[in-house]
């Protein structure tokens, strides 16, 4: 052991190297000298435990190539980019909507410059950050103004804490949610610091309901958006007209969590039925909030929109400050917005609802090339095909229905199952991962969600 100690290499002698001098002028002193002593304590450890040197400790070459491949890591984000061929479009997990180009460039001007965010140029003042947000939702969905925070739970909780603090919140038993994350409305209340009133049933809940459980001490009565699940068969739930009418004969709000957040008719695009913001807004809700990174197909954040006197109630409270968002997300958001003045051209210019209406002929030529390119590196080890898939949207939008969608599917040749766990390990490895789905003993490539077909492609090649 003792010899196998003095072999490992001396850092004095390895920065003077030319390869040493290199690392230096790449990486720096510090964080070169650093990693050189995290690794030569490992190849101690090595070592102790095996009585033997790790394959990077033969000669000082391999060593000093290690020590630059370990550098070049640390500097990778590991919040990598990833190829989603899961075929669900808006996957939480994989970081939900895709920016469009005016949203990145918009989110780029942002970092690189000093910007308007709280200055009003035509008054020569300080503005509000929310203002252009504010401006444009009006003019999309009919409010009178709007608050942006962080996102939709965050919205949910200022709405509350607002205006609900100490006092009763009615909500019907089955709008009782919970979504990823452990996000729970009740959890939500209780952080608020308001009281959970639970009115009707699981299935059925009548105004009636609602009616009885108001008294002197109620705030609000909030309506949610079973957007994660759906509760058929024998149902009834209030809509928000009636709640409208019932909260301006009690004189109470009604305020309404809509999840996902759609300004369009997805029906017009051959998709399943959304309920839409101005909707909302036109039944006289005082309050509605909703995401922007869900079918709204812009930056994480929680967008309430109403009544102004609402709005301004909000802006002043002292969590609107914790949970507000910075310039390069309100860029991004903005940027996205103004997309849905155009409509016509929306499908072609937001990545999210390009994905969703993408034909099935469009779909089957990418998978003809997918198809190819793997089986060119594939073949011998498994059977690769085409087929029709189910996508889906994600994110707890319309968890029930289906988009019909194309996929690849590769099918272990052998009997070992482990073969299938095998190849979704490698796909993982590659430069930008692959992520599909494993289901019916087949990994299945779902090219309804893929962002970019000639960047997978490419990634493929490295098989």
């Amino acid at each position: 052991m003792s010899a196998l100690y003095r072999q490992l290499p001396a850092i004095d002698r390895l920065l003077k190297t030319e390869f040493g001098t290199q690392l230096l002028a790449t990486f720096g002193h510090i964080a070169t000298v650093n990693m050189m002593r995290i690794q030569l304590e490992k190849a101690r450890e090595q070592i102790k435990q095996h009585q033997q040197l790790p394959d990077y400790c033969q000669t000082e070459q391999s060593f000093l190539q290690h020590i630059q491949q370990q550098l070049q890591q640390q500097r990778q984000v590991n919040i990598q980019p990833v190829h989603n061929l899961t075929g669900t479009v808006l996957h939480t997990n994989l970081g939900r909507a895709i920016w469009s180009e005016a949203a990145q460039q918009a989110a780029v001007n942002a970092m690189r410059q000093n910007v308007a965010l709280e200055f009003d140029l035509q008054q020569g003042k300080r503005g509000h950050r929310d203002q252009a947000i504010s401006e444009l939702i009006a003019r999309l969905t009919g409010a009178e103004a709007a608050c942006v925070v962080n996102n939709n739970a965050a919205a949910v909780l200022l709405m509350l804490a607002t205006f609900a603090q100490g006092k009763e919140v009615i909500i019907s038993r089955g709008e009782l949610i919970e979504i990823g994350g452990a996000f729970r409305i009740p959890d939500i209340m209780a952080q608020a610091g308001c009281k959970l009133v639970e009115v009707g049933t699981t299935n059925r809940t009548h105004l009636r309901d609602y009616a009885q459980a108001i008294n002197e001490n109620t705030a609000l009565l909030l309506k949610v958006h079973s957007s994660n699940y759906q509760i058929v068969g024998f149902t009834t739930s209030v809509s928000e007209e009636e709640l409208v009418q019932l909260g301006k004969e009690k004189g109470i709000p009604v305020i309404t969590d809509l999840g996902s957040g759609a300004l369009i008719d997805f029906r017009e695009y051959g998709l399943p039925y959304e309920p839409q913001v101005q909707q909302k807004v036109a039944a006289g809700v005082d309050l509605i909030s909703f995401s922007g990174d869900k079918l709204l197909g812009g930056p994480q954040a929680g967008i309430i929109v109403g009544k102004q006197e609402w709005i301004d109630q909000l802006q002043r409270h002292p969590l609107k400050r914790v949970l507000r968002c910075d310039k390069v997300i309100l860029s991004g958001l903005e940027a996205t917005l103004r997309l849905y003045l155009e409509p016509e051209n929306l499908a072609q210019s937001l990545p999210t609802l390009n994905a969703l209406t993408a034909d099935l002929t469009q779909l089957t030529e990418n998978a003809q090339q997918l198809q190819q390119a793997l089986q060119q590196k594939l073949a011998e080890r498994f059977e690769i095909a085409i087929n029709n898939s189910d996508a889906q949207i994600g994110s707890g939008s319309q968890p029930t229905a289906k988009i019909p969608s194309i996929a690849v599917t590769l099918q272990p040749k052998s009997t070992k199952s482990e073969d299938l766990y095998q190849l979704v390990t490698q796909l993982k490895t590659l430069s930008q991962p692959i992520i599909g789905r494993i289901e019916a003993d087949k990994l299945w490539l779902d090219l309804r969600s893929v962002a970019d077909i000639e960047a997978l492609l490419t990634t493929v090649n490295e098989l």
